[in-house]
Formats: C-alpha cells, structure tokens, sequence
C-alpha cells in the first residue's frame, strides 16, 4: 500500500479530475497566512504526518482570518 501525505493524494485525485477542496502546501507561517487570504474564508491548518488521529492529537486546527491561521501554524510548525 502506498503511504501518501494528505496533500499528495489530493494531487493525485486533482489530476483524474475529482474535485477538492482548495488548498495548498505551506513550509512558513507567512505561506500559510498568504493562502489564507487567498482563500478568503475560514481555513483548516493541517499537519501533513503519517498518523491517524491527526485531529484529536492537535494537528488540525482551524482559523477564521488570516492573522489566525498564521498564529496557528507558529504552533503547528
């Protein structure tokens, strides 16, 4: 079985043509603070492991601006 990072299945699934939700990749606080206002509304900050529970463990939050999610991912990163 292929272990794939969130992001990389989405690439996959993007390229035959399914829909997904808007997002990108960050390595910075300031990346993800850039997407956020991209997107332009409430986002998700995921981080991408190999681990089930990602949720409960505290590796997602959610943000409702993009100064949020930029405070959010100095945790996350």
């Amino acid at each position: 079985m292929a272990r794939l990072y969130e992001y990389q299945g989405k690439q996959l699934l993007k390229a035959a043509k399914v829909p997904i939700p808007q997002g990108e990749v960050a390595t910075t606080p300031q990346e993800v603070a850039k997407i956020a206002e991209k997107i332009g509304k409430p986002v998700a900050i995921k981080a991408q492991i190999w681990a089930g529970g990602r949720g409960k463990a505290g590796g997602i939050k959610f943000a409702n601006n993009p100064g949020e999610a930029e405070a959010v991912a100095k945790d996350l990163l």
